[in-house]
């Protein structure tokens, strides 16, 4: 098949997208290189469609193709794309992604090199033509557009038509086409052959076909997702698709595995989605005014909301008794810090529904008895460093709940305190600099024990202070609120040498508190402020100390000043088919650092193989360093950067 004839299939509505294959992914580099290949004729892969009679339920865009035979694009939906939005100059009806990927590629019609539009490389250059206008416009039009701007010596009319004849010869290359025909092939054995042939790319999950199947019969349930997901995010909480997919499942079937829905009729499941938001908006509440994790960054163990919104749903779409929202929080908190549901999903949480539906919240938590054994927690438990740490929400919810003063101004650290200077901040208790100075490891220094929030005024005041002079201060002005933190009182911990005392003291103090709080929520008695709705909660804004850290701040120096998207300060990762969380990323770029042009971006300095291995699967690219990730923008973007000026270190040669 020619490019052309590919290019106006999708015109005619011929070749378009099952409604189960994912949005346009490619970068800008990917884009500029397969022109490049086609141009100097080199191979490009071949296409994979399906030919069928298919309901237009199962495609992707505006339905409304001429009857008959539809070419469903398997494989090279990117290099289509790609195509179609170079030579037409907008994206194609099923599109779904960033246009800017795709527009504005130029041509240099001497030097014969495509790149995207630059104003100071190109400006006062006639050579540097529209790659789309060499195809919606004559060879002859644009020579003379070049002829008629080129100043000085004569250009060599000859040779500039050949070229870019040459550029319009790519829409008559031959691109090899495989096909699957016929109706008898079903989405399940189709997705099966996409897989089996996209290896090199994102397989469908498990999620991805079960939505194919409701789109199929319900082309609005995609749009319909993205709503409730964007009302979410509006509120700061970021879901996946899979995971609110089998929230939904839980709560249409009672069952974790999607493949439970190919017995659900649509309406059944549109009532089951509605009633799903409502019921996630309920526990939202909840979780964030009893437990003050308001927020994204803290709203760990997600796993648990699809049993938790099924026992909702069997109980009438809410929980009214006190004692029994209380054990619910209780069940959530556990799930949280033990992290039942970051290995076999789908098992445990099958088990979870069975176990609630057949003995309510109290079978729930002696399931988790036997499954953990003993649920109180130790000391060792907080021996845990970063942000990224399983018990991180734990003290972050010890602040919120039990009455935490600020060091400095000694007001409590609730969620309603106003003004950006109120904002919380992550401290370092005893400050990086000066523990590094004394020699202490890095899992010391970020320590969970050497961490407290205070407000903006409060952490900018204290600085790098050492706690041997600024405790004082506090003890003195602000009565109880070192206490308040669970920081001693011993002036002799204060001392630098006495680190290592100081933070075993202070995990003891915070087993102890998150102890008394289980325990009272076990038991029904804890008393909280009246409940928040999510339509008037606003998430507390925590800015992490590492906001000004040095490591991060080099990089963050550096994306400013080469226009790159700004990064999330430890943004958090999650699991897309589970919606558990993987890491914690010291900078987080989650559109790529090019926004919508290159892949999500993770500098992680403190990581292990598996969760390495985990973010990669995601769809991310992990550094380690700061050398790799500005070694990555030189040679993968092709930035030109002084990588040993801006990290301070040398740049990797591999």
């Amino acid at each position: 098949m020619k490019i052309s004839t590919a290019i106006d299939n999708v015109d005619y509505q011929q070749l378009t997208l099952p409604e189960f294959q994912r949005g346009y992914v490619w970068n800008r580099g990917q884009v500029r290189g397969l022109m490049h290949s086609l141009y100097r004729q080199h191979p490009v892969g071949t296409l994979l469609t399906w030919t069928t009679e298919i309901d237009t339920a199962y495609l992707r865009g505006e339905a409304g193709a001429a009857p008959g035979p539809v070419n469903l694009l398997l494989d090279g939906q990117q290099r289509i794309t790609s195509l179609y939005g170079v030579m037409r100059g907008h994206a194609p009806p099923f599109f779904q992604g960033d246009e800017r990927s795709f527009t504005g590629l130029y041509f240099h019609a001497v030097d014969e090199v495509f790149e995207f539009y630059g104003p100071v490389k190109m400006t006062g250059d006639p050579y540097w033509v529209s790659v789309t206008e060499i195809f919606t416009r004559s060879v002859q039009e644009v020579v003379d557009d070049i002829t008629s701007t080129v100043k000085g010596s004569d250009p060599d009319v000859g040779s500039l038509f050949s070229t870019l004849l040459k550029v319009r010869g790519i829409e008559d290359r031959d691109i090899y086409l495989e096909q699957i025909t016929g109706r008898m092939y079903s989405i399940d054995e189709v997705v099966e052959i996409f897989n089996r042939i996209n290896s090199g790319g994102t397989k469908l999950s498990a999620g991805d076909l079960a939505l194919a199947r409701i789109c199929a019969d319900w082309p609005e349930a995609r749009t319909t997702f993205r709503r409730i997901q964007g009302t979410w995010a509006e509120h700061g909480y970021h879901f996946s698709l899979d995971w609110l997919l089998r929230c939904v499942t839980a709560v249409a079937t009672g069952q974790a595995r999607f493949t439970a829905l190919r017995d659900i009729s649509i309406p059944e499941f549109a009532d089951a989605l509605e009633a799903t938001e409502k019921h996630v908006n309920f526990l939202l509440n909840l979780i964030g005014s009893r437990l003050g994790l308001d927020r994204d960054r803290v709203l760990s163990g997600r796993g648990a909301f699809s049993a938790l919104c099924r026992y909702v749903h069997d109980n009438g779409g809410t929980i009214s008794d006190h004692g029994e929202q209380q054990k619910i929080l209780y069940w959530y908190l556990e799930n949280l810090m033990w992290g039942r549901y970051s290995g076999s999903v789908e098992t445990r949480l099958q088990r979870d529904l069975e176990v609630f539906s057949n003995s309510g919240i109290d079978g729930a938590i002696e399931e988790l008895q036997k499954w953990r054994g003993s649920l109180e927690v130790r000391s060792s438990d907080f021996d845990w460093s970063t942000t990224g740490a399983r018990f991180y929400p734990v003290l972050y919810m010890l602040t919120r709940t039990q009455g935490s003063k600020d060091l400095c101004s000694g007001i409590e650290l609730t969620h309603d305190l106003l003004g950006a200077s109120n904002d919380l901040h992550l401290h370092h208790i005893f400050p990086k600099a000066l523990l590094y100075k004394a020699g202490y490891e890095r899992s010391d220094v970020n320590a969970l024990a050497n961490m407290c929030f205070l407000t903006a005024d409060c952490n900018i005041k204290i600085s790098d202070s050492d706690p041997g002079d600024y405790m004082p201060v506090s003890a003195s002005e602000q009565p109880g609120a070192l206490e308040s933190q669970w920081i001693t009182t011993n002036r002799d911990l204060w001392q630098i040498d006495r680190f290592h005392d100081f933070l075993k003291d202070r995990r003891e103090r915070l087993t102890k508190a998150t102890n008394a709080l289980l325990q009272s929520l076990y038991e029904g008695h804890v008393a909280f402020e009246s409940d928040a709705t999510l339509e008037a909660a606003a998430p507390t804004a925590v800015i992490a100390e590492d906001d000004v850290d040095d490591e991060n701040a080099s990089i963050l120096k550096l994306a400013n000043e080469n226009s790159l998207a700004a990064p999330e300060i430890d943004g958090e990762v999650s699991d897309p088919a589970t919606g558990e969380v993987i890491a914690t990323a010291d900078l987080l770029w989650r559109g790529g650092v090019q926004e919508g042009l290159t892949e999500p971006v993770a500098l992680i300095r403190d990581l292990d193989a598996d969760a390495t291995t985990s973010l990669i699967d995601a769809g991310f690219h992990v550094f380690h360093t700061n050398a790799k990730f500005v070694w990555y923008l030189e040679s993968g973007l092709g930035m030109d950067l002084d990588g040993d000026q801006i990290i301070g270190e040398p740049v990797p040669s591999d």
